[in-house]
């Protein structure tokens, strides 16, 4: 039996019996991020394998010469921390050429009211709603960056997709982020800190040195998510559990 984890597994779900029993029964415990193992009781930890999610990799596209566009992926819900972001806007200096394209659902109806405002009051923003699969990764790979505050996280694909197609990602320095990009990864902000955000946002779009330093950093973690690696590693697991059944 394998289990599936996120993040902050123990912690969210204590009044669950039936998960910490099917975590006790599983022979081995798939984290989606390093971090997640870090987080679980020892008898749990012992037995969690990681295993990253994968994307294609995609070839760099041309971005805008005018503008710095940053992509925003993520339903609006209070895991993904719209509010900080749009704090971040309002900071933002007005004469930079920043412009933030925000696609996901409405799932918290009143969050979905707050973007609709924030567009009324600043053309920067612009969020466009649900989009499908393809139009969504195009969007991560024409923008120069991926800007993702969550307060919470599993392991977002999102991520993946940006290092994937060659996209840098500024992230919330929290666990599900973490433990995808890694404890030396540059691109960090503390977790609802607007200030911080809109301070990074200004510096990407002002300097290039930063914007490089971000693409080698994601660069140098790339390799972790690709598909050969992902099918190995499921893989490797599938043998291994299939030898400790017939033994």
């Amino acid at each position: 039996m394998v289990a599936l984890s996120g993040t902050d597994l123990y912690r969210d779900l204590p009044g669950s019996p039936a998960a910490h029993q099917a975590l006790d029964a599983a022979d081995r415990i798939i984290a989606l991020q390093f971090d997640a193992r870090r987080q679980l009781p020892e008898a749990w930890a012992a037995k969690c394998v990681v295993i990253y999610q994968s994307a294609p990799i995609l070839e760099p596209v041309r971005k805008s010469a005018t503008h710095f566009d940053v992509a925003v992926v993520g339903h609006l819900r209070s895991e993904k921390d719209p509010g900080t972001l749009w704090r971040a806007i309002e900071r933002l200096d007005p004469s930079l050429p920043i412009r933030i394209t925000h696609i996901g659902e409405a799932l918290d109806a009143q969050l979905g009211k707050e973007a609709k405002a924030m567009m009324a009051r600043d053309a920067r923003y612009r969020w466009v709603g649900g989009r499908a699969h393809g139009l969504t990764r195009l969007a991560i790979r024409r923008a120069h960056l991926l800007a993702h505050p969550s307060v919470m996280e599993g392991g977002a694909n999102v991520i993946v997709e940006a290092i994937t197609s060659g996209t840098p990602v500024l992230a919330s320095f929290m666990s599900g982020n973490l433990g995808m990009l890694g404890h030396e990864y540059p691109g960090y902000f503390p977790v609802g800190d607007a200030k911080a955000l809109a301070t990074a946002l200004e510096r990407l779009a002002r300097e290039p040195d930063a914007m490089r330093e971000l693409r080698r950093a994601c660069k140098r973690i790339a390799h972790l998510f690709t598909p050969a690696r992902e099918r190995t590693a499921l893989r490797r697991l599938v043998i291994e559990l299939t030898r400790r059944a017939a033994a």
